[in-house]
């Protein structure tokens, strides 16, 4: 029995070995080589149309067509001047340096503007003189009036009076010889009257105010009355009365505190705004009180020759 056992043993090892062990190479099996994985080829991303890949400039925006640039503003609201209000000040009296005249020589008053025309503020002051029905005098420096002469223009066609304030505003400008005031004031008038053909220049006002008899008598001599002021609120005073609400409301008090009747008023239009601004609180309050005027510009009789000595 345990022979036929062992027989059986030693075939069942002679099988095995004539098989070989599947997962042992070393014993004679074949390992099995597992499947390749299937290759996977990358699909590749679809090449973008030309139209859709942005430049590398982009394109720039139409250039919109130029628009011209509105002018500064010249007004604000509107000025309401109605209402008369009855006072009883003494009228205006004295003369002016020189034989200048600073009263109207009746009750009406009359107000000035020097140093224009400025392009900002002179037609602002139109503005607002049109809109209260009130003439006023322009007292204008002689290069301006050339710089500006569409300015000139319109002050002659609204009705105001021109002056003439010296080419340039030298304050030393009586210092000068004759020939020099002479052609400086006539060159002046040159430029006003290149402007408006149909105005007169019946005024000359020294820079400064700084009138001597000289100057006086060469104004009379081209045909011009010299004009000072008899109420002065020293607007160009900005260092002592200051800039913007303190100037404005320092305007108002020094010209409602002074002004009679007959008053000739000094103001400045050229680089001062505050004025302006005073003047639109002014403006229904003097008309309201007295008569506003435009300095006449008829031309004054000029002096007869001396008489030659025998």
């Amino acid at each position: 029995m345990q022979r036929r056992i062992a027989v059986v043993a030693v075939l069942v090892m002679m099988a095995l070995a004539a098989c070989g062990s599947p997962s042992d190479p070393a014993a004679g099996g074949t390992t099995p080589t597992p499947s390749p994985a299937p290759a996977v080829t990358p699909t590749a991303s679809p090449s973008p149309s030309l139209s859709a890949v942005p430049s590398a400039t982009p394109s720039a925006s139409p250039t919109p067509s130029p628009t011209k640039a509105a002018p500064p503003p010249t007004s604000g609201k509107p000025i309401s001047c109605t209402g008369k209000v009855a006072q009883s000040k003494p009228v205006a009296s004295g003369a002016g340096p020189g034989g200048s005249i600073l009263k109207t020589g009746s009750a009406a008053v009359a107000l000035t503007f020097d140093d224009g025309p400025d392009p900002i503020n002179t037609p602002k002051i139109l503005d607002a003189l049109k809109q209260c029905g009130v003439k006023a005098t322009f007292c204008v420096v002689g290069f301006r009036a050339r710089d500006h002469a569409d300015l000139i223009t319109r002050i002659a066609a609204e009705g105001h009076t021109l002056c003439n304030h010296s080419w340039q505003h030298l304050f030393d400008l009586a210092k000068r010889d004759d020939a020099y005031i002479r052609k400086d004031l006539e060159n002046t008038n040159k430029m006003i009257l290149r402007a408006a053909p149909g105005a007169r220049v019946a005024y000359f006002r020294a820079p400064g105010g700084n009138f001597t008899a000289k100057l006086v008598k060469i104004a009379a001599e081209l045909g011009m009355k010299s004009i000072y002021w008899h109420v002065d609120p020293r607007d160009w005073e900005s260092a002592k009365f200051g800039k913007g609400t303190a100037m404005v409301n320092h305007v108002i008090a020094a010209v409602e505190r002074d002004v009679r009747p007959g008053s000739i008023v000094l103001s400045h239009d050229n680089g001062k705004p505050d004025t302006i601004v005073a003047y639109r609180t002014l403006l229904p309050w003097l008309k309201a009180r007295y008569t506003l005027i435009a300095l006449p510009d008829t031309a004054p009789t000029p002096p007869s020759p001396a008489t030659p000595l025998p």
